[in-house]
């Protein structure tokens, strides 16, 4: 199983998914589903269920994206529920609860029935407050989580923790798991079930005609009646999704802690920026658990240097669990945060034909990704889902004018990189084993200087919309700090929405 980072998650570390060979040539589906994480894996195996025949393609393979660099925890929406309720209504926020709840039920009775041995639990989590205004928070939520029927109890502090938390609520029947060790299950099992799956195989385009739609990849073209674009971010879009969601770098340390010195739980806080917490129990060879602590959010290739944020981590969960020894694990993932706080699930907006789409999963990723592949499979099947109002693709984001330009702002700012000199003036500025960009005349060139101080020379330009990328030193990879795509040393695509290499420019 390849990986699209330089460094290992714990999830990466201890278990493997089998590899799956290219598409051989030209074929056809019932359902095209694009991008072999949770949200593909999990589609495939509903609509399987349907008795559609169903084709899974991933540019890298099954577990090599984004689902095995999360925390692989469920709980309630990072937006919280008061501020769901406030820009969508107590309807729509009562509707994101049940799809919540919902979709946790879901993979706790796949586990079941399908024997994933994948370490799925149940347990409380709790969330805490941090920083100016958190206790404020606190009450709101708990205001807004009682009227919605959510099984939530207000607490003084959370119990069994040598730090005094402060004012916790305690959300009932949450759970977390080993996310890789699912995949691979799942996959069991829609191979079983009769589903086609390829690996290294990128999805270039989407075309449709009067008798379906044409997947076009590297390897062959795939015509289906259906396609299900799950790829974290879209790569069919070059301008609709872009607008509504951003993509964020989140960040991870698995410190060990004695064995049985903490109880398994799930905790996050209310700060700016904020910290989530989860223990992951080892089997019983081992004297220690992993705790699993992540946070240290920015946008994506807008901090060329994040080893910091790692440290900021470690010194954090240092100065609340004495329990924590040496450092086991760091790593990162990309998360995609929709401008409202709600997921983008269901009928792809601007596309002919029956294209859906499962997107901005904030850090709800396992939740909104399961809740996603049952809204889609209900659509294909022509069933009424309740919950198409609140998730729509096509819904213009509810969210204040103000917020919405700041983002855009944001985004535009970053083409300014095109009128500036480079980072470096020549590539024997460039340490070992980095990379910078370096100006030529009207060409910006990404280039990379290896440890034995072989070149590689790119060209800086993202293929998706014109941004620069920028160098990520912890990654080892071409980050764009626009849209979100991220690309390897050598140019090739690690994340969207490009679907295009960085184009290699002649050594100098």
């Amino acid at each position: 199983m390849q990986t699209n980072a330089a460094t290992p998650s714990l999830w990466t570390a201890t278990a493997q998914v089998p590899s799956n060979p290219p598409l051989p040539g030209d074929t056809q589906a019932d359902v095209c589903v694009v991008g072999g994480g949770i949200a593909g894996l999990t589609a495939a195996y509903l609509l399987l269920k349907e008795g559609r025949s169903v084709l899974l393609i991933d540019a890298l393979d099954v577990g090599a994206g984004e689902t095995g660099r999360t925390t692989a925890h469920f709980f309630p929406p990072d937006e919280r529920y008061f501020e769901i309720a406030r820009r969508f209504g107590d309807d729509k926020a009562a509707m994101l609860r049940a799809s919540y709840e919902q979709a946790t039920d879901l993979v706790e009775s796949i586990v079941q029935s399908e024997q994933i041995t994948c370490d799925f639990r149940r347990l409380e989590g709790y969330l805490v407050p941090a920083g100016p205004g958190g206790a404020e928070v606190i009450d709101k939520e708990h205001a807004a989580a009682v009227k919605l029927g959510v099984e939530v109890t207000r607490l003084l502090r959370v119990p069994g923790l040598e730090w005094d938390t402060g004012p916790a609520l305690c959300f009932r029947r949450q759970a977390q798991f080993h996310p890789v060790k699912y995949l691979a299950g799942l996959l069991r099992a829609v191979k079983r079930l009769g589903g086609q799956v390829y690996g290294g195989t990128r999805a270039r385009e989407l075309s449709s005609s009067a008798d379906g739609i044409t997947v076009t990849t590297e390897r062959g073209n795939i015509r289906a009646r259906a396609v299900v674009v799950a790829t974290n971010t879209p790569f069919n879009t070059r301008v609709v999704m872009h607008t509504k969601v951003t993509g964020y770098h989140s960040y991870v340390v698995g410190l060990k802690v004695p064995r049985g010195a903490l109880q398994p739980f799930l905790l996050w806080d209310t700060g700016d920026p904020y910290y989530y917490v989860r223990l992951d129990a080892q089997d019983d060879e081992q004297p220690y658990d992993i705790l699993v602590v992540g946070g240290q959010d920015h946008k994506v290739g807008q901090d060329g240097t994040p080893r910091h944020r790692y440290d900021e981590i470690e010194a954090w969960t240092r100065q609340r669990f004495p329990q924590a020894q040496e450092v086991a694990y760091r790593w990162s993932g990309e998360v995609m945060e929709p401008a409202d706080g709600v997921a983008y699930l269901g009928r792809a907006p601007g596309e002919k034909g029956e294209v859906y789409l499962i997107t901005g999963d904030s850090g709800n990723g396992m939740t909104h990704c399961t809740a996603g592949a049952m809204l889609v499979t209900d659509l294909i099947q022509d069933r009424t889902n309740p919950w198409v109002p609140l998730y729509n693709p096509a819904r213009k984001p509810v969210r204040s004018l103000g917020e919405f330009m700041l983002e855009q702002a944001n985004t535009l700012a970053q083409y300014a990189d095109w009128l500036q000199g480079g980072e470096v003036s020549a590539p024997d500025r460039i340490p070992p084993g980095e990379g910078a960009l370096i100006r030529d005349g009207l060409k910006l060139m990404a280039v990379h200087r290896a440890d034995d101080g072989k070149l590689t020379f790119l060209s800086a330009a993202c293929p998706h919309m014109g941004c620069a990328v920028h160098w990520n030193s912890g990654e080892k990879s071409w980050d764009c700090p626009c849209h979100g795509s991220r690309f390897d040393i050598e140019g090739k695509v690690l994340h969207g929405p490009s679907a295009a290499p960085l184009a290699r420019l002649e050594s100098k």
